[in-house]
Formats: C-alpha cells, sequence, structure tokens
C-alpha cells in the first residue's frame, strides 16, 4: 500500500467520521460508533456487509438509532455508503471497482 494511498484513505476516514458525528444522536455515538463506522467505509464490500449486517434493512435500523436526523434526509433508494460520500462530495475507494453500481441511486464513479 503506497503512502499516498494511506493518506488519501485517511483523509477519507477523517471527513466521514466528522460528517458522521455532526448527526451524532449522543456521544457513543459520536466518539465510538462514527469512527468505527469511518474505517469500515473503507473497506471494498457495501457497508451493511462490512459491518457484519444480514441485509440493508438491519442497516438501516443501526443508522437511524445512531444517526436519525441522518436517516430521516437520506433518499431511501439510495445506499448508505454512496449517500455519505456523496455528502462529503467524495468517491469511496470500493465504488472504483464494485460491481453492483446498478443498485446505488445515480451511480457515478
Amino acid at each position: 500500500m503506497t503512502t499516498a494511498f494511506k493518506t488519501n484513505n485517511k483523509i477519507l476516514e477523517e471527513k466521514v467520521t466528522q460528517f458522521l458525528q455532526s448527526y451524532a444522536i449522543d456521544e457513543h455515538s459520536k466518539n465510538e460508533v462514527a469512527p468505527y463506522l469511518s474505517r469500515v467505509s473503507l473497506m471494498m464490500n457495501h457497508l451493511y456487509q462490512d459491518l457484519g449486517f444480514k441485509n440493508r434493512f438491519e442497516m438501516g435500523v443501526f443508522m437511524k438509532k445512531h444517526f436519525p436526523s441522518l436517516s430521516e434526509i437520506k433518499p431511501q433508494d439510495k445506499l448508505w455508503k454512496k449517500f455519505i460520500y456523496d455528502s462529503i462530495d467524495e468517491v469511496a475507494p470500493a465504488c472504483a471497482t464494485c460491481k453492483d453500481q446498478v443498485n446505488c441511486f445515480t451511480c457515478r464513479v
């Protein structure tokens, strides 16, 4: 892994963390869940898969519990990882090689 790749991932992780923290319902969600979710969002599968959820519904329940106001503004037909990265004007690392782009709302790489 190159230094530039690591640096870019660290920047993305920090941006996602700050974004999620601004919607956190409490200190636990802000200081524990948001940073963890940010690290996981850099992985190469769908976010719900990398978090260990069985499906997107479980992911939605999790997000509503920790980030309820964010859940309210997320379009129903947009996947969480796509929504988060679009919200910070970035592209998730996994999107460049994702074979499931058809399921993302206006997914562009």
